[in-house]
């Protein structure tokens, strides 16, 4: 299978039970060190990226982007997860699942939408579930895409910020995944404040709760939840 073909989008927000903080250091250690291996188990089929979330919401602490080559491969891999030492104390409280396909509105993806699984990855992950009104899709195509025009014009304005959008109509309650990614929070907050103002907002039914994490080793966000990692086991 070639990487072209992994095609479905996987977010993954996981509540750690605070209980598990107060085992001892050496269930604390051997719970990670399992957690970790089924990650690692995992990558062999789904890529994956992950994220910390402690203190920064009060229902999630940790969050993984992930790329499979279907919904059965992520999945399988994710119950891995959810059964592997740490992860028997971990809630899922948030996840969506979509696939990347090509816009009707861009004729030729840019560098800027197509980097969120190529690269290095920037410092940041912004992403929530998008829901637009009956009212947009009864619009006439030019209407659409001359809005869609200015969003992507606005867009472009700020390079920094990486964007990838994900379709979940008929496979999850929301109708997108949007995903933003970034070294500059203060970029993304204006790019933000400038598309609340293009007449295509007005078609936004529901774009909450977004998600914001830092991006970190798999070994080093437990570490972050209480998990005593033995060094070795952080490369």
């Amino acid at each position: 299978m070639t990487e072209a073909s992994w095609n479905t989008v996987h977010v993954l927000a996981l509540r750690l039970d605070p209980a598990w903080r107060r085992f001892p250091d050496e269930a604390r250690r051997e719970d990670a060190s399992v957690f970790l291996e089924a990650a690692r188990a995992a990558g062999d089929c789904v890529h994956s990226h992950t994220y910390s979330m402690v203190g920064l919401r009060a229902d999630a602490d940790l969050l993984f982007w992930r790329l499979g080559p279907s919904i059965n491969a992520v999945e399988e891999t994710a119950a891995g997860l959810l059964r592997a030492g740490l992860g028997r104390h971990l809630t899922v409280t948030h996840a969506m699942i979509g696939l990347v396909r090509a816009s009707q509105y861009v004729q030729k993806a840019t560098p800027q939408e197509r980097a969120m699984f190529t690269g290095e990855r920037a410092a940041y992950l912004i992403v929530y579930p998008f829901v637009k009104t009956s009212e947009w899709y009864l619009t006439g195509r030019e209407d659409r895409q001359r809005m869609m025009n200015e969003h992507i014009k606005i867009g472009h304005r700020y390079p920094m910020v990486r964007q990838l959008l994900a379709y979940s109509f008929g496979l999850d309650d929301q109708e997108f995944i949007v995903a933003y990614e970034t070294d500059d929070l203060t970029a993304f907050q204006d790019l933000v404040h400038a598309l609340r103002a293009t007449e295509g907002r007005r078609f936004t039914l529901r774009d909450t709760p977004i998600l914001v994490g830092v991006h970190r080793p798999l070994a080093e966000a437990l570490a972050l939840l209480g998990a005593p990692v033995a060094a070795e086991a952080r490369r």
